[in-house]
Parts: structure tokens; C-alpha cells; sequence
């Protein structure tokens, strides 16, 4: 195969298995070529990746040794998305009565939920996880993008039990927003002991709801590395009892009376590192 055709080849894969790890020999066989081919082709596509901000490609020696593509998005690419996602929420016809924020446009558009995993993915890239988890129903295409970048399973925590997913384990759980009492379920072949978990939900108030995940999480003794919300509220009114997480944008102030939203940047532009 020649080059310009094993690099087509090679860079399809990585994107379409991100943190995937995989020896050497496999490329061999699937361009074939030789190992020091192979090898040259790595260091281009890995070169490529990092000067236009798309991850890079981590290879590792020894007996084991191979290669994966961490699908880690340069700080500049994340924070225009971000810049543009709040310029979009920042649209006065979206306030809905009783002051929340029409977002299910967003939602329902299949690039913006992707750019949506793309940068949370950039952010929890290195870190241990196995699944993750949402509650229905807006979390839900979050979790999938989310999932296809970091290329782990995704577990969706119901309100009611489904006979077609067998025994359960539910809690009940203060929903924040409204803070009415809810219950939440989870069947118990979703999810493994010991799991490391990413929580992916749409918007945070007070935390009642992920406080409820986490909580049912326990039950398995799963372990949260990392908690991503699209967006959060900012409301002085109430508290937050939720702290380590990661936020795209916060709603700061919605003003009903006079028709005018203020959106910001969360707080993934100051948890960011790169």
C-alpha cells in the first residue's frame, strides 16, 4: 500500500478508535508493509494532529507496546466552540416561563452535541474511565458524543424500572430545581462493580439530580472520576452541593421582565489545561 493511501487508512482508524490501544504488528498486516513504515506514517499523522489541535498519538515500547489516539482538542478550538455556544444561548427568545432556557435545538442538532463531546472529551481524555452515565432524557445524546470520543459505554439512569432490563437498584434523591422528591433507576447488570464513571448531564442548578446519580452510583461502588453539565445556573438562592465538576457555560442571569439573558463562559475555561 503505498503511503498516501496507509495514511487515509491509518488516521480513519484513530479517529474512529479513540484510546484504543493497538500494536504495531496489526497496522503491518492491515497496510502491508513493514514496521518502519508504519512507524514514519505515526510520526506524520501524530505531527498532523497536533498542529491542527486534534490530540496527538501516544506510543509506548516494550513487549506490549503500540500505539492510541488521545482525542485531546487544542484550548483555542474548545473556547471558540464554547464563545459560540454562549453567543447562541444568549438569545433572548429562548426564555421560557418561570425563567428557564430553551435549549432542545441545541440538543437535537447532531453537530452541535458532537462539538459538545468533542470538547468534554478533551477535557476527561486521560483520565481512567470505563462508562458513562446519565439520567434521562436531555443528557442522553451529551453522554453518546461524549462516549463515541472517548470510546467507553454509555449507562442511562431511568426515572421508572423497565421489565426489560431485569432487577434494579433505585434511590430516591431532592430534585434541586424542584426540589420535589424523585426516583431514580438503575439496572444492575448496567453496570459493573468498581466502574470509573464520567457523570454527563444538560443543566445544574442546585445538584440534586447528580447528587442522586452519584449517590446510586455508590449501590455498585462505582467510582465518579469526572462530572461534566452543559450548563449551569448561577443562582445565588441556591446552594450548591455539588463541587467538583465541569461546565461549558452558566447561565448568569435571566430577566424575565425585560426579556434579556446574560451567559457565560463555566468553568471549564478555568479548569482547562493543556
Amino acid at each position: 500500500m503505498k503511503r498516501s493511501n496507509r495514511l487515509v487508512v491509518l488516521t480513519d482508524f484513530f479517529l474512529e478508535n479513540p484510546r484504543k490501544h493497538i500494536q504495531l504488528p496489526y497496522f503491518v498486516e492491515l497496510c502491508d508493509t513493514t514496521k518502519s513504515s508504519i512507524s514514519e506514517d505515526l510520526d506524520i499523522i501524530h505531527a498532523v494532529f497536533q498542529s491542527q489541535g486534534m490530540g496527538f498519538l501516544q506510543r509506548s515500547t516494550g513487549a506490549g507496546g503500540g500505539v492510541k489516539y488521545i482525542p485531546e482538542y487544542s484550548q483555542e478550538k474548545n473556547m471558540q466552540f464554547i464563545e459560540e455556544l454562549r453567543r447562541k444561548l444568549e438569545d433572548p427568545g429562548r426564555i421560557l416561563p418561570g425563567g428557564y432556557l430553551y435549549m432542545s435545538d441545541l440538543l437535537g442538532d447532531p453537530k452541535t452535541v458532537r462539538e459538545i463531546g468533542r470538547v468534554f472529551a478533551s477535557k476527561f481524555s486521560k483520565m481512567d474511565i470505563d462508562v458513562i452515565v446519565t439520567v434521562a432524557t436531555k443528557g442522553i445524546p451529551l453522554a453518546y458524543a461524549v462516549a463515541s470520543f472517548l470510546n467507553v459505554p454509555v449507562v442511562i439512569a431511568r426515572r421508572d424500572p423497565k421489565v426489560t432490563e431485569g432487577s434494579s437498584v433505585s434511590i430516591n434523591y431532592v430534585s434541586g430545581s424542584s426540589r420535589k422528591i424523585q426516583t431514580m433507576v438503575l439496572p444492575k447488570r448496567s453496570l459493573e462493580e468498581g466502574a470509573n464513571v464520567c457523570i454527563i448531564d444538560d443543566f445544574m442548578k442546585a445538584g440534586g439530580t447528580i447528587t442522586g446519580m452519584i449517590n446510586l452510583l455508590s449501590e455498585f461502588d462505582a467510582r465518579v472520576q469526572a462530572i461534566g453539565v452543559l450548563a449551569e445556573a448561577d443562582d445565588d438562592e441556591e446552594e450548591r452541593i455539588v463541587d467538583n465538576y465541569t461546565s461549558l457555560v452558566k447561565i448568569s442571569n435571566v430577566d424575565i421582565r425585560h426579556h434579556t439573558i446574560e451567559i457565560q463562559a463555566g468553568n471549564f475555561v478555568d479548569l482547562a489545561s493543556f
